[in-house]
């Protein structure tokens, strides 16, 4: 798995536990829809942190908290 899928499937996991949609988060986040659909759908191969952030903002969750999943600590090197 790479590390924009673990992003992705995050976000879904996220959406999913507060049973919001991805227009309400974008709401949340104060991003157009669009730019949380790039990063879903994989438009968007590298979301910038800024925009992580602020999805996080919309979660009301801070980055570490974000990050904290088995996920990301089992992903592999992105440079080898």
């Amino acid at each position: 798995m790479n590390t924009v899928t673990a992003i992705r499937n995050r976000i879904l996991q996220l959406c999913e536990e507060r049973s919001i949609t991805i227009n309400k988060l974008a709401a949340l986040s104060a991003l157009p829809p669009s730019s949380v659909k790039n990063v879903l759908y994989g438009k968007s191969r590298n979301p910038k942190i800024i925009t992580i952030k602020m999805l996080c903002d919309g979660f009301g969750v801070t980055l570490g908290e974000f990050f904290r999943t088995d996920e990301f600590d089992r992903l592999e090197q992105e440079v080898k």
